[in-house]
């Protein structure tokens, strides 16, 4: 069965970085775009940063996050990473890492990003 662990989150002042991991298994990993999604409290789960499959591994970023993130993917690892750079405040929230396989849509269990001082 699918399955996505998202690590690395914590606690970073502002201005500094965290990379956070998502290990996949249960499909081949190659073949799927995947996504970084967050979610801060009280609202709503937005879309951070997408990788395109292993042959083209396009990138695409939220406004928000532009120029500060940038997600990679490892395919001998099955590994989507986000490096995320000059955290703001406004970047807390529970950090999702996502795959869509056939119809149905997958997440992680989340990790806890707090960017305070």
């Amino acid at each position: 069965q699918v399955q996505l662990v998202e690590s690395g989150g914590g606690l970073v002042q502002p201005g500094g970085s965290l990379r956070l991991s998502c290990a996949a298994s249960g499909f081949t990993f190659n073949d799927y775009a995947m996504y970084w999604y967050r979610q801060a409290p009280g609202k709503e789960r937005l879309l951070v940063a997408t990788i395109t499959d292993s042959k083209t591994s396009f990138t695409y970023y939220a406004d928000s996050v532009k120029d500060r993130f940038t997600i990679s993917r490892d395919d001998a690892k099955n590994t989507v990473n986000l490096q995320m750079n000059s955290l703001k405040p406004e970047d807390t929230a529970v950090y999702y890492c996502n795959t869509l396989v056939g119809l149905t849509n997958y997440w992680g269990q989340g990790t806890q990003v707090t960017v305070s001082s």
